[in-house]
């Protein structure tokens, strides 16, 4: 299978989030992908999960309820082990849906709300970090 190639920040939509046109950075540095939440409450065998930025851009208040989720141990760039829930959903490159696992994390102090690591890109992608962009370009208007 030929893998495309994509750039070092893109805009993507997460159908199933109720987010689209979400800046992200991908991130060849990091194994698992991380979406930004502003509040969380798990009750009664659910996670109820609002995504909701003032910083960041087509990132209005959606909330999910998530009957399936797990929690995982994540290791940060600055060596921190981080508990971390993580979610499954859909993602669309270049006009092809994949399914994708996310950790939860907030990152409103970041400039990027969704870091897209090497676990979902393997087998798919090749990172060319002089292009910017790519899948959302193709985009039909």
């Amino acid at each position: 299978m030929k893998k495309k190639a994509i750039g070092r920040v893109d805009k993507i939509d997460f159908p199933k989030l109720g987010l689209f046109n979400i800046d992200v950075k991908i991130d060849t540095g990091a194994y698992t992908s991380t979406i930004h939440y502003s509040e969380i409450i798990e009750e009664n065998n659910t996670l109820r999960c609002v995504f909701n930025s003032d910083k960041h851009q087509n990132f209005g208040k959606t909330e999910i309820i998530f009957d399936e989720y797990s929690s995982t141990v994540v290791k940060s760039s600055n060596g921190l082990k981080e508990n971390r829930y993580k979610i499954k959903s859909e993602v669309i490159f270049f006009g092809k849906t994949y399914k994708i696992n996310l950790t939860l994390s907030t990152r409103n102090d970041m400039r990027f709300p969704v870091l897209i690591g090497r676990q979902f890109l393997k087998r798919k992608f090749m990172v060319d970090v002089d292009l910017e962009n790519v899948s959302y370009n193709t985009k039909p208007l």
